[in-house]
């Protein structure tokens, strides 16, 4: 009987080893911008394009040196796309209050004056630890012809060194990235 009980003492004890803990989840933060006085009356935010290998639960600390450097236990509290969704329509509205805002993935649909197409190519660290956020934006109006088109790259240097640094300067590089779609909906 009491090897029984110290045989399931032992197998209890070797499966809790064996178990990882749960993943740490992260979220970016929307960054307050400037609100300006014009605007589009509705701008529809289309779904975002992200490069493929971003396209992980776990966080990419850095595709430098032709590796990924993913965080086993650091993730994403809901998918990548969807986030920077959520983010910048969020963002977008905050910077132009005179707009209506609305993602492409939301239940809410109206006729666009203003549509942005986004592709997210690169959302990591550099070899010398600073974020960067690469991006292709198109912005299509109703009473226009050809859209505008514009690149995007910033790099922001963490607080911090860990991951909560990073997701801290990828919140930073997504206001930055606001920033300029709102400025491209102006047409500056």
């Amino acid at each position: 009987m009491k090897l029984a009980r110290l045989a399931a003492f032992g197998l209890a004890a070797a499966l809790a080893a064996c178990s990882s803990p749960n993943p740490v989840l992260y979220t970016i933060a929307p960054a307050p911008g400037t609100p300006q006085s014009s605007g589009p009356k509705v701008v529809a935010l289309q779904q975002i394009s992200i490069a493929r290998y971003l396209e992980r639960s776990q966080i990419v600390r850095s595709s430098e040196n032709y590796r990924l450097d993913v965080m086993s236990n650091d993730w994403w509290g809901e998918p990548l796309g969807a986030m920077l969704s959520r983010v910048l329509v969020e963002e977008l509205g905050q910077r132009l209050p005179q707009s209506t805002v609305i993602g492409e993935t939301g239940a809410v649909t109206a006729p666009a004056d203003a549509t942005i197409e986004l592709n997210v190519l690169r959302l990591d660290e550099d070899a010398s630890g600073n974020l960067i956020l690469q991006a292709q934006a198109s912005v299509s109006f109703k009473s226009r012809g050809a859209p505008v088109l514009r690149n995007f790259r910033f790099s922001i240097t963490p607080p911090a060194p860990d991951v909560p640094g990073e997701v801290t300067a990828i919140s930073t590089a997504v206001g930055q990235l606001a920033d300029g779609l709102a400025s491209m909906l102006l047409g500056r």
